[in-house]
């Protein structure tokens, strides 16, 4: 509470500590000064000792100075018998010049008197010089360093040497920005500590707010001001060029592309969870196992398996076929590799949906008379339209940000991923590739908010009590049967796909000589071993912290009432509507310059890893906590228990099965990770699905096909055992009735 006691104990203790943190800081820029001083003497000395004889050859030898001490210029004189100078040669006209208008001055004298008595010197307090190019004058320390004759008892002349402090101005730059860091923490630290009823909440808010801030609005806030940026000056040549007519055909491609995925992928997706929630079909389980395939498996996995069958040299279409003027590259191979690969993302969606309507008000059409068809478009289909739109809008932002897929089937298809990719990696272009993905966001946020308007103007609430525990099926046998065998062509596409992949691992060369071989095995693993450590380890280290930090979050925004709420809420689900691209640019951007020199180390990853994903768990322990009456929670501290302590002890337990899933969930999306992660992988820590990539790139389809099998192994591993720790219990579970 603010207090005249309690503001004046917070005033005090941020001025002591600011006393603290300046003589800090102080303390430790003398030191380096003073060590980065000796140095540089050490240097200089060195380089005057190496001085030639021949005085035609000084002009080489200052030549190699700024390789010395970058951005450095020197003088040389020629010293009389007294320490008078005899001659100023081999300098430039703007260090000329400086000695011209500064040798009559005190120190300047002393510095070659200095020289004379071999002793190097340093000028006070430095100078400005302005060496002609366009960043005016420059500061710079100025030495002058004897040298010695053969004797070395002798001097034959100096130099004076000026050297900007590039590296020292730098550090004591990020020196005072982490004394001031230092300062503000511990202000609003001590701050929540003094003034908040609840300080662990306060420092919870804070820690997220930071986070947020550092891993996700700064990085974006990178991207955006770089894309304004040319040469160092505002410009909008980045936007004229994205907006150009060549981008806006790959931004029509990828509209387009997203438009026939997401309404396909809507209607099998509708077409599994109808078969499986709203009907007496058998083998559910093993329908939804099959149909979840492809959502734990890497992206481009049936990529691959569509090349190996219906590429140029495809078992299907040359060996079986013949076929010559059949191509699987484009469009059309497009809709289809993403439809496979993302309809999972709607049945998911749509199953949830389809098992939550209640059937009364089916029977209470159908007891009216209704025929079965005219109830399930009148009364199922509208209840389930909000699920159809929010799962075609998941699909179409999915299909959207994905480039793995266009990248080995596009052909000459454009679409606005791949080209933000090779802006980056074949142009090194990132102002132009963040543009590029920038420019994703606009179709789906119109998507987006499309959507959001459409759903507020109706309701769509069937369930006012205790939901019923029986269906009646609106499916007639017929209608029943041919559900069940499109789902069954499907399912039975995917295993086909799935199967192709496990078969290329035992091919010779695919296309060419089918022979058995096991040589691809050795070949894959041993290639692939550190790409599948690093993953895993990586990978198996975000797991946790996702979990944990998604629980956390969850907790406080459902629970706690404080400033800013739904800002904190939006920054933390932001990264769900992001690009992978425009994430993996960002935080290159961000993070490959001091003070967050991240770029290519393993923590760089495992924050993509956890920030990519903390929004599904956010959603997951939100969810969960809505279910949960916080009267559990209220009980436990009117005992004495603190926040932490109901935390761990009341809270963790009762959200189990979300913080499971979200470790699992972060595991698998980790491992299968490839539109970020491969702007920030490096030679010291790698990725398996990049390395799936190459391999399949340089058309070593066996190669490839052997560590996608490897991967799906792993991520099933990690599936089943999620399966075994968290079971449905079967509350929702309904009864079929005909």
């Amino acid at each position: 509470m603010f207090t005249k006691r309690t503001t004046t104990k917070l005033i005090a203790a941020a001025l002591v500590f600011a006393a603290f943190d300046y003589w800090i800081w102080h303390s430790l820029r003398d030191s380096f000064r003073k060590i980065s001083d000796e140095s540089r003497f050490k240097e200089i000395a060195l380089f005057a000792r190496a001085a030639p004889e021949d005085l035609s050859l000084v002009d080489g030898w200052l030549a190699t100075l700024p390789d010395i001490l970058p951005g450095s210029r020197a003088a040389f004189f020629l010293a009389g018998a007294d320490g008078s100078v005899l001659d100023l040669s081999a300098a430039e006209d703007s260090v000329r010049a400086f000695w011209e208008a500064h040798s009559s001055e005190e120190a300047y004298a002393r510095g070659l008197e200095s020289a004379y008595y071999l002793e190097p010197y340093m000028v006070s307090g430095g100078a400005a010089i302005d060496f002609g190019d366009e960043k005016g004058p420059t500061s710079v320390g100025v030495y002058f360093a004897p040298i010695p004759d053969e004797s070395g008892f002798n001097v034959r002349g100096a130099i004076m040497v000026m050297a900007p402090g590039i590296g020292a101005a730098r550090f004591e730059t990020l020196l005072l920005t982490l004394c001031l860091l230092a300062w503000a923490i511990f202000t609003v630290l001590y701050g929540v500590s003094v003034l908040s009823r609840d300080p662990v909440t306060g420092y919870g808010v804070i820690i997220l707010f930071a986070l947020a801030l550092l891993f996700v609005a700064y990085p974006l806030f990178e991207s955006v001001r770089l894309t304004f940026m040319k040469d160092g000056a505002f410009s909008l040549e980045t936007w004229k060029t994205t907006f150009s007519s060549r981008y806006l055909v790959s931004l029509w491609g990828s509209v387009r592309l997203g438009i026939w995925t997401a309404s396909f992928s809507t209607l099998i997706g509708f077409a599994c969870a109808f078969l499986i929630e709203r009907t007496s079909v058998g083998g559910k389980k093993f329908i939804s196992t099959l149909a979840t395939m492809p959502v734990i498996s890497p992206p481009f996995s049936l990529t691959l398996s569509i090349i190996l069958l219906f590429g140029n040299n495809g078992l299907i279409t040359r060996r079986l076929l013949n076929l010559h003027d059949f191509s699987i590259y484009g469009i059309g191979g497009l809709v289809l590799v993403q439809t496979i690969g993302m309809f999972p993302i709607a049945f998911l969606t749509l199953s949830s949906v389809l098992k939550s309507i209640d059937s009364t008000v089916e029977d209470a059409a159908l007891d009216l008379r209704a025929s079965r068809p005219w109830t399930f478009l009148t009364i199922t289909l509208p209840l389930a339209m909000p699920g159809v739109l929010s799962a075609w809008l998941l699909v179409f932002t999915n299909s959207l940000a994905d480039f793995a897929n266009p990248l080995l089937l596009a052909g000459s298809y454009r679409v606005l991923s791949v080209d933000s990719y090779i802006e980056v990696t074949g142009r090194n272009n990132l102002g132009g590739g963040a543009a590029l993905s920038l420019l994703l966001l606009l179709p789906s946020l119109t998507a987006f908010f499309a959507q959001r308007y459409w759903v507020n103007r109706k309701s769509f609430v069937t369930v006012t009590g205790k939901p019923s525990t029986r269906l009646t099926e609106l499916a007639s046998p017929p209608v029943r049967i041919a559900l069940t065998v499109f789902v069954g062509l499907c399912l039975a596409f995917i295993v086909a796909l799935y199967g192709t992949i496990v078969a290329g691992c035992f091919v010779k060369n695919w296309g060419i000589d089918y022979s058995f071989t096991l040589a691809n095995i050795g070949e894959a693993l041993s290639r692939g071993a550190k790409a599948i450590r690093d993953t895993v380890i990586l990978s198996a280290i975000a797991a946790p912290i996702a979990g944990f930090l998604a629980m956390a979050a969850a907790l406080l925004i459902v629970r706690k009432s404080f400033v800013a709420k739904r800002l904190l809420e939006g920054f933390l689900m932001t990264p769900f509507a992001v690009p992978g691209t425009l994430v993996g640019i960002s935080y290159v951007l961000a993070f490959n310059k001091p003070p967050f020199l991240l770029v290519g180390t393993a923590a760089i990853i495992a924050i993509t890893y956890v920030i990519r994903e903390l929004p599904v768990g956010l959603e997951t322990g939100s969810a969960s906590l809505r279910q949960i009456d916080p009267a559990i929670e209220e009980a436990a501290q009117d005992l004495g228990a603190d926040v932490p302590t109901v935390f761990r002890t009341i809270v963790l337990p009762l959200l189990r099965p979300a913080f499971i899933s979200t470790m699992s969930y972060t595991f698998v999306r980790s491992m299968t990770a490839v539109s970020a992660i491969i702007f920030l992988i490096s030679a010291r820590w790698y990725h398996l699905t990049v390395q799936i990539y190459n391999f399949s790139e340089n058309l070593r389809f066996g190669l490839a096909s052997v560590l996608a099998t490897a991967l799906i192994i792993i991520v099933l591993v990690a599936f089943g055992v999620m399966r075994l720790l968290v079971r449905d219990e079967g509350l929702t579970e309904k009864t079929v009735s005909m």
